[in-house]
């Protein structure tokens, strides 16, 4: 392992920044395509070889299947073969009851067919309610499709550790967990990260800047009031009032800034950079509406912390007050505050 690459599983490694591709459906604003594949491309260049996505996100796998193909064309055969696809299956909360083997082989050929390639580098598996036992079934199948040679790895996403130990007593191997980790949602480390460094599996980490609040936008800013301009802002600013609130949250900004101005860098890239110091710790998840974005991430695997910036930012955090639980157990309860504004159908018709 260097500081810019992670070995997954041996043999496979990846780069620890993952481009993240949620903001190339179309929900943060028009996709223009042809620019997007040429900033994957950028990304690329600036030592980002992992891309993320999923069945659920509108058209990105696509996009990233045209990105592949535009790649070896522009950069050679081997630049493509370097790139590390990871995609989830987020089967739909009303299909859970009924999900199938053929359901599991039929997202898991889609994936292929979009992204145009004969085998998935990483399918990160997610399951919205654990009131239908069937995600072990599903987890099999996955792992025969593994076998089978459609799949190189199988992971998951958002699982907590009751499950995962059930995963793994079914003899499943888990390569990774994509996880909401951050500064300020440390969850993972309520014995999640200690059964995952004792069972080889490696966390890779979502919301790492929390949506965008983790960054020099909002130091010094009064609190905002509901509702948010959308719902991912929502979502990390429910993490903040758990962590203690925006006073906390601003003295946390102003350390990370503190931190950043001696490393002349910014605040997302220290949140982001910090975390990857983690155990256990891959890569961090981060999304880029452009180039620039694309260069400013690969920043964050060029920042060495010193111990005074790791007391300092300790220091803060010594001071949090959650959010307590396992992961992701607030936004399984959809009557709760977290809970309430996910979206639990987002594949309904896409098939």
């Amino acid at each position: 392992m260097t500081a810019k690459t992670y070995d997954l599983r041996p043999g496979y490694t990846i780069s620890r920044v993952i481009r993240g591709g949620w903001q190339l459906a179309g929900g943060h604003g028009p996709i223009d395509r042809t620019q997007a594949v040429d900033d994957l491309i950028a990304a690329y260049d600036a030592g980002l070889t992992t891309f993320d996505c999923a069945d659920i996100y509108t058209g990105v796998e696509e996009l990233i299947g045209d990105f592949r193909v535009k790649l070896a064309d522009k950069r050679g055969v081997d630049a493509a073969t370097k790139v590390k696809v990871h995609t989830k299956m987020v089967p739909d909360l009303d299909v859970l009851p009924r999900i199938s083997k053929a359901y599991v082989a039929g997202i898991v050929e889609q994936s292929l067919k979009r992204l145009r390639v004969e085998r998935l580098n990483l399918v990160q598996f997610h399951w919205w309610d654990y009131a239908f036992a069937g995600y072990l079934d599903a987890f099999g199948w996955l792992n025969e499709l593994r076998q089978e040679g459609k799949i190189q790895n199988v992971g998951g996403t958002n699982f907590d550790m009751p499950r995962v130990k059930q995963v793994l007593e079914a003899g499943i191997p888990l390569a990774s967990m994509q996880v909401q980790y951050s500064v300020l949602d440390n969850r993972p480390e309520h014995g999640f990260a200690d059964l995952a460094a004792a069972n080889g599996i490696t966390l890779l980490c979502y919301g790492s800047v929390a949506g965008g609040f983790l960054s020099d936008r909002w130091l010094s800013v009064p609190e905002p009031e509901m509702p948010l301009e959308n719902r991912s802002l929502v979502k990390y600013k429910l993490i903040i009032d758990d962590f203690g609130g925006w006073d906390l949250f601003q003295d946390l900004l102003r350390t990370l800034k503190s931190v950043g101005d001696r490393h002349g860098a910014d605040i997302a890239t220290i949140a982001s950079a910090y975390m990857l110091e983690q155990p256990v710790v891959g890569a961090v998840i981060v999304g880029a509406r452009n180039q620039a974005h694309a260069l400013a991430n690969a920043k964050i695997m060029d920042i060495a912390l010193t111990e005074t910036d790791r007391a300092a930012i300790a220091a803060v955090l010594s001071r949090r007050s959650g959010p307590d639980g396992d992961i992701y157990t607030l936004e399984r309860d959809r009557h709760g505050r977290h809970g309430s504004i996910m979206h639990y159908n987002l594949n309904a018709g896409r098939h």
